[in-house]
This record gives structure tokens, sequence and C-alpha cells, in this order.
């Protein structure tokens, strides 16, 4: 009976014991489930951020093209923040005409079609570093306004495309980047010409086909220079790397002002070794002068001055044919650069103002001097008489000091000897006498 009495006792507290047991179990449980839950959302949002690939002001997009479409007035860039794979057309918020895209280091990859489409109307800027990669696909097709400040552009066909319609006029400057494609620049299939474009910097690694007659270059570096004379401005041609400076060179040629360089700004000529009258071609040769450009001009010598260093030419020849003398002569030549087609040149220092003066660019009269000078001839001496073997000569009695001497000397002791026999002959003769 005690026992009995003893177990209802002790159920109560056990059944208390599970119900707390319970209590903290559930209690455990809801928390996990509310972690679990926000953990979840603080994923979501991770995730969701991983994905934003363009920002504009401090909001952020899962694409470039949303991006674009929510620029405004205030919010006018959209920012790269991350390598993409995507074919964007510039088609802001309505009202909206000009967007800048930075590429903030990052790459922007064609999906199926060029990379940037610029429409009719609208106007892109493109800075920072980075990369717009054609693959296939041209980097940029344009029917608007393209202003490019940085960044580097590649693509295996055509890397921009421009178009001038009857309703619209593409427009396009280059003011730094770096720039490869087999072609650089070309026409949309519809275009009617390139519309007007000006490169003002950056460097071109490939190839600009002729024809182009809206293209202006004004500066910049290139690759391949076939073609881009006509694009020159008047007074600018192009310079290969490695003519100044350290002269390594990067097989680049580099757009600067015309100018005209002799490597040998003053020659000599020597008439004991031969001469004989200059051609123009002859001079330059002689004083291995270019110009530094390949522009449309040509490189004309001063007639006058070429014909006056010949006629100096000639009279050493002639001094030397008839040996005589003939004292050094220097004589300066200008050459100056013209446009190719003159049909009158004259020298841009010339006082005389016969023909039409010929303007060479902007700056009239780009020239350079040389100057030849043509060396003495000293009158050669008198040459002596040759002896004639066929008359042997007569021989020379000795006229010397000593042999006058001797014959002085014997004629005196003649004397004597004729005076002693005298004498002799004298005393014998009176001795015979007395006898």
């Amino acid at each position: 009976m005690r026992s009995h009495e003893k177990r209802v006792n002790v159920c109560p507290r056990t059944q208390g014991k599970y119900l707390v047991s319970v209590v903290l179990t559930a209690v455990f449980a809801i928390a996990s489930l509310f972690g679990t839950l926000l953990f979840s959302a603080d994923a979501v949002a991770d995730a969701a951020e991983s994905q934003a690939v363009a920002q504009v002001g401090n909001a952020t997009y899962a694409s470039v093209q949303e991006a674009i479409g929510h620029t405004s007035m205030k919010n006018v860039t959209v920012t790269l923040l991350t390598d993409v794979a995507e074919s964007v057309t510039i088609t802001p918020l309505k009202g909206m005409r000009n967007v800048t895209f930075d590429l903030n280091g990052h790459v922007l990859q064609a999906d199926g079609s060029a990379v940037i489409t610029v429409p009719a109307n609208m106007q892109l800027t493109i800075t920072g570093p980075g990369t717009v990669a054609g693959g296939t696909q041209p980097a940029v097709d344009c029917r608007g306004a393209l202003h490019v400040k940085s960044g580097t552009f590649t693509s295996d066909a055509t890397l921009m495309r421009f178009a001038e319609t009857d309703e619209t006029s593409a427009q396009g400057s280059f003011s730094d980047g770096t720039f490869i494609a087999p072609t650089l620049f070309n026409l949309l299939d519809d275009a009617k010409n390139l519309g007007y474009v000006t490169v003002r910097g950056g460097e071109y690694r490939g190839m600009i086909p002729a024809g182009l007659n809206t293209l202006a270059l004004l500066s910049g570096s290139f690759s391949d220079s076939s073609n881009l004379a006509p694009y020159l401005a008047d007074s600018l041609g192009l310079i290969p790397d490695g003519t100044s400076g350290d002269g390594t060179g990067d097989g680049m040629f580099h757009i600067g002002d015309l100018a005209i360089s002799s490597k040998q700004t003053s020659v000599e000529l020597d008439p004991a070794s031969g001469l004989q009258q200059l051609s123009a071609d002859d001079l330059l040769e002689l004083t291995e002068t270019q110009l530094n450009g390949i522009a449309d001009y040509r490189l004309v010598v001063d007639s006058d001055q070429l014909q006056a260093l010949n006629d100096q030419i000639d009279r050493a020849m002639q001094a030397v044919e008839k040996r005589k003398a003939f004292e050094a002569v220097s004589q300066n030549i200008t050459i100056t650069a013209v446009r190719n087609g003159a049909d009158d040149v004259i020298d841009a220092n010339s006082s005389r103002g016969a023909g039409p003066q010929l303007r060479t660019s902007d700056h009239d009269g780009v020239s350079a001097q040389v100057a030849v000078t043509i060396k003495a001839v000293a009158e050669p001496e008198e040459p002596g008489k040759p002896s004639n073997p066929e008359k042997p000569e007569k021989p020379e009695m000795p006229r010397s000091g000593s042999a006058v001497q001797a014959l002085a000397i014997i004629s005196l002791l003649l004397v004597i000897a004729s005076a002693i026999c005298a004498y002799a002959t004298v005393h014998l003769q009176s001795s015979r006498l007395h006898n």
C-alpha cells in the first residue's frame, strides 16, 4: 500500500519534467528555423548582389542593357562591374540622348552581334581602362555619335563601322585608346559614306581602307601606313618610329608635322677624284635628304642654285683637264617640300615672283638647306725636258775649283822648269868661252 502511494506521488514530477523538455525543444526548433530563414535571406541578397554586372548611381543591375535603360539626367554614367558577354544597344530613357560608359577595367564581349550599337541621334562616350572585344563581330556599330577617350578595342574582322545615309550622319572622335583588328574602320552595309570620323590620338594596329573620304587623321600611331596619305591633314606626315629618340622602334608610324631631314647637311667634292654634274636626285642621294612623311608631298631642289653648283663643277673639271689652278667654292642649295601635282614650282625663298606661288601646307616654305663644297686644285709644276737618246751627250770639262788650281800649278812648274833650263844653257856657254 505504501509502495503504491509512492508511485502515485512520483508520476506528476516526471510529467512536469517531460513538459518542460517538450517546450524547450519547440523553442529551439523555432529559433533554428528563424536563423535558417535569416541566413537564407542573406544568401539570396548576396547572390542577387553577385549577379550585378553594371551600376548607375547607387543602383546595380543584372545586365548592361538594363542599366542603360535606367540612366537619367542626374546619373548618365553606366559603370561595368565585372567581365560579361553581352551585346548592347544605347537606348536610354525617353528624352535621354547622351550616355557615358565606364569600362572600369573589365571586359565587355560580343554576344551574337556587335558589342555596342549606337543608334541614330544617340551619343555614347567610352572611358576608363578595359576592353570591348568583338571576336568575330565588330566592337562598335555607329549611326549616331561615338567618342572614345580610352580603352582597348579588338575584333577579328572590322573593328568600327559607321554609316552616313540620307537621313542620318554618324560621327566619331578618338582621343586615346588601343585599336586592334584586320580592318579598323569601314562602312555599315547601307551607308553611302563613313560619316565624320576624326582621330586625335591612340594606337591603331590594323589597316584602314582607301576611299573613306570623311576620315581625318590628326594624331596617333599606326602599324600600317598604306592608304593613309589622303587622310592626313595638310601639314602632317608619318614619322617611322626610331627616327629620333632612342631608336628602338616598334614598327609604328607616328603622325607629326611635315619636316625635311638631311643626314649630310654639308658635303665635299674632290676634283682630283673625278667630277660630274649633279641632278636633283643625285643631290638628294648625296646628302641623304628625306621627307619624313607619306603625305601627298615631294622634295624639290632649287633649280637656280643647283645650276650654279653645276657651273662650278664644270670649271673645276676644266681646270683639272688644262692643268690649271682652281680655288675652292661652296654652294648652298635649298630643298623644299611641295604638293604633288604642281605644274610650276619655284623656290619658297625666291623674290623673283615668276610663276604662281605654291602653298606647301598650312605653313608655307617647309624646307631645308645643304651646302656642297668643291675642293681647291693647285697648279702643277712645269715638268723637265726629256733627254734625246739618239744624240749622245758631249762630255763636259770639269769646271770645279780644284781642277783650275791644278792647271795653274802645272803651268807654274813648267815656267820654272823653262827658266832653269835657260839659266843652265847660258852658264854652259859662258864656261866654254873662258876655256
